[in-house]
This record gives C-alpha cells, sequence and structure tokens, in this order.
C-alpha cells in the first residue's frame, strides 16, 4: 500500500491524485495507516513515518531503462557509474533496452516486463519518464530515479507535465526520485573512515560537492541523496529517514524549495526527537535568490520569515554558505553533548587571543572568567605579566616544550570550560608542529570539544594536513567566523536538544467549545466587521472592551451610560479596515451630547466615503499601555502562522515582528515577545511599569488555538492594538479584523 512507504502528511494535492487513483486518502504513521489520535483537530497527522530506504540505498536488484554501452553517448557514461555503484553495494543490475542484446556484455531485457526478476531499484534513462511508471507498477519495482529535466523547472508547461508524472507514480505505489536529479546517490563513499557520519541532501547536486570531498579531510560521509524537482520523494523524507540511521550523526540539507511545509516540520521533529542535528542552506532569503531558486525546482520558496520560523522551532541550525555547511555539519557529527557552554580561547598571541575573544562573545558564545586558582595554575608556565583570565596568552615559549601540554590539560580540565578554541593565524616551525600535537593528544584524552583554527592559506603544512586533519576528535576550521558559527551551533543546539518537547505531543486532537461558537460567527468569503471578529476573539476568551454596537444616535447615548464614560466610537463594518486615516474613530468622549455629535458624525463620513456600515460601537475607553499586535495568516507552504510584534497605526512601518508555525507550546510563545527589537517598551521604560506579558503570551496560545481549530475557515486576523497592559492588568483586544476562507 502506498501509505505503508509514505509517512508524512499527505498535501491536498495529494490527497485528490490518490481519490483519482480509486482509492481512499489515509495518512499514514510510521508505515500504518493513522488513527484518530495520530490526527490534529484539521485531521492533519500528528507523526512523521519512516519512508522504508534501504533498498533504495542498497538494493539487491537494479533495472537500468535505456542502458547503453554506445561511446560517445550521455547514457553509457551513466550506465557504466551504476555498474560500478551496483558491484560496490552488491546488487544485480539488468539492462533493458528494445533494441540491444547485451550492453557492457551483460544481456539486455527489451522492456520492464521482461526482466527476470522483481527488482528494487529502477534507474530511467529516458527522455519521458511517464510512459514507464505504469509498466514499473506491474513490475512491482519498488523505487524509480528519473535524470530527465524540462520538468518542474522550465515553466507552466513543465510543471503540467510533472504534475502528471507525479500522479502517475502516486496511483503506481512505487517512491520516485527526481526529475531533474544526477547520479550524485550512486557516488563511491569511503569506508575507511571512522565515526559518526554526514548524511548529504542537495537539491542542486552541485551545491553538496564541498560536502561530499570532505571525505578527503578525514570526515566521514554515509548517504547522499539528491532531491531534483520533488515529484515525489522529498527532503522532509529523507530527513525522516536518515535520523533514523544509527551511523549518522548531523544531517546537511542544501535547500531550495520546500514541497511541504508541514512534512518538513514533521521530519525537523523526528529528528529533534532523536538529538540528530540538522544543518541547511535555504536559498530564498531576498526577492532575487527566491525567483532564481523558483525557476531552477520549480518550487515554492515561501515566505523566508516563516521558513526561518520553522525551521528555528525544531532546532534546524540554518546557515547562509556551503562552507558554514560543510564545517557546521562535520562539527555536530563529530562532537561530543557538552558539559559547559564556557568557551575559552588559548593563543600564542594577545592579539589574537583579544580578536577571536572579540567576535565570539558578539556572536554570544560565553567566555566567563578563569577563577583565582585555575589563573595561579597557569601562571606555573605561563610568565605573570600575561593575562591568562580568558582569552588565555602564553606568549608563545610554552608551546615549544612541555609547559604547551600542561597547559592545555588545565585549562580543559575547569568544570566552566566546554570548549576549547585555539587560532593558530600562521605556521611557526616546530612551534606549530608541537603546539597541534599537543591539542591533538589532549583531545583523544577528553570528552570536551577542542577546536583549531589553521589560518594559513597554504594548507599544505604537516601540522595541517597529517596532524590536525587526521585526527576524528579536533575540529579544525581555515576561519574565524565558521568556527565561531559552528560552535554557538554546537552549544545551541545541545541546549536545545535538553529541553526539547515535541509540540506534536501538544497538540490539539479535538475541537474546543469555543470552535463551535466561533463557527456560528464564521461567513465564508467575507471579512468580519469589528464587532464579529471581537466575539469571535471572545469565543475563545481573549479580553475585549466593553461595547454595544448600535444604529441611532439616542440608542449611542443610551449604551454610553451603560459601558460607562469616557467612550470610544467607531463605525462598524464587514469592509472596514482602516478606520482611523479615514476619521471613523471617535475617542474620550466624555457627555451624551458628544455621544450624540459624535454618532452624526461618523455616519456622515460613511455616506461620504461610500463605506456600508452594519452601525456604530459605542466601546469603553481602555488605559494606556504597551500596543501589540497579534494575527494570524496563510502561508503557502505551512499553513496558518500566528505573528507578534509592536502594533497601533506604524506596524507596516515598523516590521519588528516574531513569527511561530502552529503547533507550538508555551515556551515558543513566550520566546516570541523576546525576539522584538522593540521589547524593552514591555519591560518598562521611561519610569513606565513592566507590562503583563504573561497575559500577552495567553493570548498569543489563544490565537494559535483559533488559527489550528478554524484552519481551512480562517484566512487572516488581526488584533491591532492589542493594549498590553501593566504587569498583574491583563491584555485588552481594542480592535481587530478576520477575514473567513
Amino acid at each position: 500500500m502506498l501509505g505503508s512507504t509514505h509517512g508524512t502528511l499527505t498535501t491536498d494535492s495529494r490527497r485528490a491524485r490518490v481519490i483519482a487513483c480509486g482509492e481512499q486518502p489515509a495518512p499514514a504513521v510510521h508505515g500504518r495507516p493513522a488513527a484518530t489520535d495520530d490526527l490534529d483537530v484539521s485531521g492533519r497527522a500528528l507523526y512523521a513515518g519512516v519512508p522504508e530506504l534501504d533498498r533504495f540505498f542498497r538494493p539487491q536488484s537494479v533495472a537500468v531503462i535505456g542502458a547503453s554501452d554506445t561511446e560517445g553517448r550521455p547514457n553509457t557514461g551513466i550506465t557504466r557509474q551504476l555498474l560500478t555503484w551496483a558491484e560496490r553495494v552488491g546488487a544485480r543490475l539488468h539492462p533493458v533496452h528494445p533494441t540491444r542484446q547485451s550492453v557492457f556484455g551483460i544481456p539486455c531485457v527489451p522492456s520492464v516486463a521482461d526482466l527476470p526478476e522483481q527488482v528494487d531499484l529502477a534507474v530511467l534513462l529516458v527522455s519521458d519518464p511517464l510512459p514507464v511508471i505504469e509498466q514499473l507498477a506491474e513490475a512491482k519495482v519498488k523505487f524509480a530515479v528519473a535524470f530527465g529535466s524540462g520538468f518542474a523547472e522550465t515553466g507552466a508547461e513543465g510543471a503540467a507535465a510533472q504534475a502528471r508524472l507525479a500522479a502517475a507514480v502516486e496511483c503506481s505505489g512505487l517512491r520516485l526520485l527526481g526529475p531533474n536529479t544526477n547520479l550524485n546517490a550512486f557516488e563511491k563513499f569511503r569506508d575507511d573512515l571512522d565515526g559518526p557520519a554526514i548524511a548529504l541532501i542537495t537539491q542542486s547536486g552541485h551545491q553538496g560537492r564541498p560536502v561530499f570531498t570532505m571525505q578527503e579531510l578525514g570526515v566521514r560521509l554515509s548517504h547522499w541523496a539528491p532531491t531534483g524537482n520533488e515529484a515525489d520523494l522529498e527532503t522532509a523524507d529523507f530527513i525522516s529517514y536518515f535520523a533514523e540511521q544509527p551511523e549518522v550523526g548531523a544531517i546537511a540539507c542544501y535547500v531550495e524549495g520546500l514541497k511541504d511545509g508541514r512534512s518538513f516540520m514533521l521530519a525537523a521533529d523526528r529528528a529533534a526527537r532523536r538529538g540528530v542535528p540538522v544543518v541547511a542552506v535555504k536559498v530564498g532569503r531576498t526577492e532575487t535568490g527566491a525567483r532564481t531558486a523558483a525557476s531552477h525546482t520549480g518550487k515554492l520558496t515561501g515566505a523566508d520569515a516563516v521558513v526561518d520560523a520553522a525551521m528555528r522551532q525544531y532546532g534546524v541550525i540554518r546557515v547562509d554558505g556551503l562552507d558554514e555547511l560543510q564545517d557546521t555539519a562535520a562539527l555536530l557529527a563529530r562532537a561530543r553533548t557538552p558539559h559547559a557552554d564556557g568557551v575559552v580561547v588559548y593563543s600564542i598571541s594577545g592579539g589574537t587571543g583579544a580578536h577571536f575573544s572579540d567576535l565570539a562573545a558578539e556572536a554570544g558564545l560565553r567566555l566567563p572568567r578563569l577563577s583565582d586558582a585555575k589563573q595561579a595554575e597557569l601562571h606555573q608556565w605561563i610568565p605573570e605579566y600575561l593575562d591568562v583570565a580568558n582569552p588565555v596568552d602564553n606568549g608563545g615559549h610554552p608551546v615549544g616544550d612541555w609547559r604547551g601540554r600542561k597547559i592545555i590539560d588545565a585549562i580543559l580540565d575547569d568544570p566552566a570550560v566546554g570548549v576549547l578554541i585555539c587560532p593558530i593565524t600562521g605556521p611557526f616551525p616546530p612551534m606549530s608542529d608541537r603546539l597541534a600535537q599537543d591539542l591533538v593528544d589532549a583531545a583523544e584524552q577528553t570528552d570536551k570539544l577542542v577546536c583549531v583554527v589553521w589560518g594559513s592559506p597554504v594548507g599544505t603544512e604537516a601540522a595541517y594536513r597529517e596532524t590536525l586533519l587526521g585526527s576524528s576528535r579536533v575540529a579544525t576550521f581555515r576561519t574565524f567566523a565558521n568556527c565561531i558559527t559552528a560552535v554557538r551551533a554546537h552549544l545551541g543546539h545541545a541546549r536545545f536538544t535538553a529541553s526539547y518537547r515535541s509540540p506534536f505531543d501538544e497538540a490539539p486532537r479535538t475541537p474546543s467549545p469555543s470552535y463551535r461558537k466561533a463557527q456560528a460567527l464564521m461567513r465564508p468569503g467575507q471579512q468580519l466587521s469589528e464587532h464579529a471578529a471581537k466575539q469571535l476573539l471572545r469565543a475563545y476568551g481573549i479580553r475585549v472592551p466593553r461595547e454595544q454596537l448600535v444604529t441611532s444616535a439616542a440608542a449611542a447615548v443610551r449604551a454610553a451610560g451603560l459601558v460607562g464614560y469616557p467612550v470610544v466610537m467607531k463605525a462598524s463594518g464587514a469592509q472596514l479596515a482602516h478606520k482611523t486615516e479615514l476619521g471613523l474613530v471617535k475617542i474620550g468622549l466624555t457627555s451624551a451630547s458628544q455621544v450624540r455629535d459624535g454618532y452624526r458624525e461618523l455616519t456622515d463620513i460613511a455616506r461620504y466615503e461610500g463605506v456600508s456600515l452594519d452601525g456604530v460601537l459605542v466601546c469603553q475607553m481602555v488605559e494606556p499601555g504597551v500596543e501589540m499586535v497579534v494575527g494570524v495568516t496563510q502561508d503557502q507552504l505551512f499553513g496558518p502562522t500566528v505573528t507578534v510584534g509592536l502594533g497601533g497605526v506604524l506596524v507596516e512601518v515598523l516590521r519588528d515582528t516574531a513569527v511561530r508555525v502552529p503547533p507550538f507550546g508555551e515556551d515558543q510563545a513566550r520566546a516570541m515577545p523576546g525576539e522584538l527589537r522593540g521589547r524593552a517598551l514591555l519591560e518598562g521604560v521611561r519610569g513606565r511599569p513592566p507590562s503583563d506579558v504573561d497575559a500577552l503570551v495567553e493570548v498569543v496560545l489563544r490565537v494559535q488555538r483559533m488559527a489550528l481549530e478554524l484552519d481551512g475557515e480562517l484566512a487572516e486576523l488581526d488584533i491591532n492594538p492589542l493594549m498590553v497592559l501593566p504587569q498583574g492588568q491583563g491584555a485588552v483586544a481594542l480592535d481587530a479584523l478576520a477575514v473567513c476562507r
């Protein structure tokens, strides 16, 4: 069954294709049909399954469709490489070609139907793989790889061809890698390297080359999945699979576009549960990058802020460059869990130590001052006039004799130290040779992380090529920046893993009573009036001002008496979004005459502007606080997202917001205000008291519940301003806009 090999959530388009195949859509979890408890309130899977990819990477039999041994043809080179790979993994290879008797001396069959055995993997060396898919399905082939290009990466016509291919694959029951992929999965991996390995996922094969070639520096690689256009198998499938492989210490990804945001989050959650680091370059931070990525892979790049938020929620370490990808993944794959987050910088030059320390501290690394007792111990071997508080400056000479190792061991023996970093800006034999060897020897005797930055631009020195790169315990870098990035990622991932609780475990399974109240208020395809939007908030327990909707001046005066002076009056209408700009808000009215005049003025302005009203709101005037905005929007890839930011009339100008993708827990909701540039306003400035952040967090969690339960019904929600009152006094939604889908 299809569900037994695809554990991630089916998207709406995939579900539609399954129905077209005459099957019933059934999300699968861990290779079995999903139970009710495995689905959230929207009917979406809560846990990622693990695709059965063992037979893809280590098949027992392989068919090459379109095999060739004619020199000069592209298919010949591919066939030759596949022959070598099949022999290496112990697979039987069967060439398939309608006009050839043999290929490279191996008997060739004319069609898939003539294969002598059921094969695990079919490699399609044909320009149009679509006609072959049905044949493969009849032959019960488990996996196929399509190299052909000319699909979604070429535009609308190619996208339509890819959709037809994806639909055929969905009906077939096999799993497809590609199209527009390459031979990277069939590379030769070194088998003489020990320790945890990096598993590599790339949508562009060339972009994975720097990571792959790290084998020459002694870093082990175990797998390479070149996903191409991802008509079927996607990045998320391989993350889920690699996270379960015992030899994988870290997963490195080059991502141009995510196929399905939910599947990615489920896969990242699986890696987070198992403590397997995922390091990713995700292009598309800028409009130009996003446009280029879409033209190359034909995928949605997604709003970058949402992608970034989703990655941080599940501990995916996002880096910018391929050099950062390789160095960070290598460190995370090989480093042991740190017992402390203190970083000590040790150098033979005060200038080098000070420079590196400045950069490290600015990046957020903690450089603790060593204790007086530890400094006294170090001064046994380092002259008294040198500073050893951290950074530790040894002056140079102790490196060349027995004192060098004593210093290193003493630093590593400090319980506050989790990482020792030694920047060596250039070779100076024989002292640099001895320093490198002492660092390697010390690293073998400790479970703490030892890092070296080898600054020589040459890189041919024996101390670097043989001593440092020959060690599986020392993490060696060529630049300060990459070292700091990798160490920060290592310590950050350790903290993340230690406290990680999967939000999917706590996601609501059944609708709340609030949902039934909210459903009665929804108007498909319409924008709700402010009054109706506030009723929606009230249904979810979000505090709004006392208010009444009136349709006459006399009723407005009576309402003001009930609400209590002073009052605010606002025009209310289903299509009315920006009332302040139109003069449709009156603040601080203190008498019946002001209320009567206010009513007439608001209705006159509405008639003049051609705005249709359902009435005028007479509202309680709330004490001032910090104006925030809390909202829900729909992302093409991830679905509903929740945003928190500084609110008021300047929200579009300030653009000071934090984003999360549901589901998320209270810890994430509480972290959102702390990410804002204007967070100091909530802490209290210029004599103002601290704000009720607890109440703000509670609103965020209630809005998240609304977003999850009304997914598919609520297109947009904007609470602006949410007035956050002084500590202990709560938060009040003064205005709200809601758009139904």
